[in-house]
């Protein structure tokens, strides 16, 4: 099968994760990600992965808690790190070789991120994990993965989200919402959508690096979207002026 993309940059969210549960890791989920991801590295695809940690904390709500937000946001990043190792231990139960990487140093879990040798991680064909944002408060893990997928020289940005894309408004309040199959960067940005944060699309237009918007939980979605099917929403310069 072709592949449309050779090196592809997954954000995952920590709601991804979360499942049924009201926060943490739920197994079931946990292994569910895990195969489609198993499933779309078999084609013979770079794969790295950011992961956020908003099933565990959210550094913006720290303030809730008398945090101040960078400290809050040093909290999210630790929560992102467990939800890497979490994902490590099974993608290898199911045989593939990984390699987790943090922009905060870790030494006993994680390797630093060093964006040679995470090239050469995806060269060996090992499926890179990266943790910890940036590793500076105030920006997202979106505009992480936004930066990540620029300094790996990814051919995509694919944000997971629970739904198939970016609509005209939430689908969840608006019945009447209607799915965009392409928007341009511009038009998304005087949107007012929250799907993605402003900062990462804005990153990625500057460097014209698509992005396609997709439900990573129906079950053969990351595949098609690595083979060209049309699944989700993708953002690029298709509408800009």
């Amino acid at each position: 099968m072709d592949l449309r993309y050779q090196c592809v940059l997954l954000k995952l969210s920590g709601e991804a994760l979360l499942g049924s549960q009201e926060a943490g890791i739920d197994p079931k989920r946990l292994e569910w990600v895990a195969d489609e991801i198993v499933d779309a590295h078999c084609l013979g695809v770079e794969l790295a992965i950011v992961v956020g940690g908003g099933n565990i904390y959210r550094g913006k709500s720290a303030k809730d808690f008398g945090i101040d937000r960078s400290s809050g946001d040093y909290m999210g990043m630790m929560a992102t790190v467990i939800n890497a190792l979490a994902l490590q231990a099974a993608l290898e139960r199911k045989g593939l070789e990984t390699r987790v990487m943090t922009a905060i140093p870790i030494q006993k879990v994680a390797e630093p991120f060093i964006h040679r040798r995470a090239l050469r991680h995806l060269e060996k064909g090992r499926v890179v994990i990266l943790c910890c944002g940036t590793g500076s408060p105030y920006f997202t893990t979106d505009t992480a993965g936004a930066l990540r997928a620029l300094e790996l020289k990814a051919d995509v940005f694919l944000k997971a989200t629970n739904v198939d894309g970016v609509y005209t408004a939430d689908p969840a309040v608006d019945g009447d919402a209607k799915r965009y199959e392409r928007l341009g960067y511009k038009d998304y940005l005087l949107s007012g959508l929250s799907v993605m944060d402003l900062t990462a699309v804005s990153l990625c237009r500057a460097n014209n690096l698509p992005i396609i918007v997709f439900n990573l939980l129906e079950k053969g979605n990351l595949r098609g979207v690595l083979t060209g099917a049309k699944v989700g929403t993708l953002l690029g310069e298709v509408q800009d002026a």
